[in-house]
């Protein structure tokens, strides 16, 4: 991975994180045209898609599970564009990308309220080793880990193997954990609300599609298409963070803006897969700019080519970060089960 430092003004750039943020406010103001027009060109394939899938139940079940397996990919642009709404980057008017968001939650299986409050508390204590717990992977250090006993450690490495991670985890998350207001359970109404009225609404779907479709409908539509969504969606959040020079502080020497910078990742993708991920591998600028909208980051790495090299990853390389699993606060790196393991031994 290649992962550049921002050197001297005058040849890379500014050389702070808060400069960078004066720098890219220039960028954060949406367009409502294009935001309407992405929103679209998104909205109309994912509906085609599934209603192509409807269609087919009646020629080839196998048909229907393709089309169903290929729309998870425009419900992830989706919920990209509903992370968008959260930050307030998608429309100028916070009520209009509010409604949108909630209206895309029915979709993603995800309640909007609540997911944009655990999700501005990772944007506000991500890299935080005094604060984690909220919207992150949960991260042990070395330390930390060799302090737990055996059914700790175990659980700990049941938690972040593969399988789990990625076989259960999205399941789980999208189709239990959103159920409820995890996390703001006594934060207020408004939490519950979202969660409720959001459930309700999937459960009028489900409904739906099982009075007119059956029970292969569910089977074969709604679960593939949000579980794949929910499958790739889990991935780039790990990779955007969970990298071997990734950024972890003690609280006392913790800075939100180098944070954000030094521990998000660029995640270089094919053009097609860029598009359909809305361009949130570019994860580094928007954590340290959230308000600007998907569509302008590609801007944002053509002004300024020290951003478009920095953090740098290819999916090649990303698959490396699977075994990644435990903070090295004395090395600063993120390490193997066998690397920390040998480290401490050496200790």
């Amino acid at each position: 991975m290649n992962q550049n430092t921002l050197a001297a003004p005058e040849d890379r750039g500014p050389d702070s994180a808060r400069e960078w943020i004066q720098l890219l406010a220039k960028y954060r103001d949406p367009s409502a045209l294009r935001s309407s027009f992405e929103l679209g060109v998104t909205l109309v394939p994912f509906f085609l898609l599934a209603g192509l899938a409807w269609w087919s139940m009646s020629l080839s079940y196998w048909l229907t599970l393709a089309l169903s397996v290929a729309n998870g990919l425009f419900l992830v642009r989706l919920f990209a564009i509903q992370h968008d709404c959260g930050h307030r980057a998608f429309f100028r008017r916070k009520g209009v990308g509010d409604w949108i968001g909630r209206g895309l939650g029915i979709l993603t299986l995800t309640p909007y309220d609540v997911w944009r409050r655990t999700h501005s508390l990772h944007h506000a204590t991500h890299g935080n080793l005094g604060k984690r717990g909220i919207g992150d992977i949960q991260t042990l250090t070395v330390e930390e880990y060799h302090e737990r006993g055996f059914w700790g450690r175990l659980g700990y490495r049941l938690y972040r193997n593969p399988l789990v991670l990625f076989g259960f985890g999205p399941a789980y998350i999208f189709y239990i954990q959103n159920r409820l207001p995890v996390g703001l359970m006594r934060a207020g109404w408004q939490y519950w609300t979202s969660s409720m009225a959001t459930n309700a609404l999937i459960a009028v779907v489900l409904g739906a599609m099982f009075w007119f479709g059956g029970l292969a409908s569910i089977l074969l539509i709604f679960i593939p298409t949000t579980l794949v969504g929910a499958t790739i969606g889990l991935w780039l959040f790990y990779v955007q963070h969970q990298f071997e020079q990734t950024s972890w502080e003690a609280a006392d020497d913790w800075q939100v803006h180098d944070s954000a910078l030094k521990g998000s990742s660029h995640y270089v993708m094919p053009k097609v897969l860029q598009w359909l991920t809305a361009n949130i591998g570019v994860h580094h600028v928007h954590h340290l700019y959230s308000r600007i909208p998907f569509y302008r980051l590609t801007e944002v790495l053509r002004d300024h080519p020290v951003l478009n090299e920095s953090q740098r990853m290819t999916i090649r390389e990303s698959l490396g970060c699977v075994k990644l699993q435990l903070w090295d606060e004395k090395n600063r790196r993120l390490l193997s089960q066998r690397e920390a393991k040998a480290i401490y031994r050496a200790a």
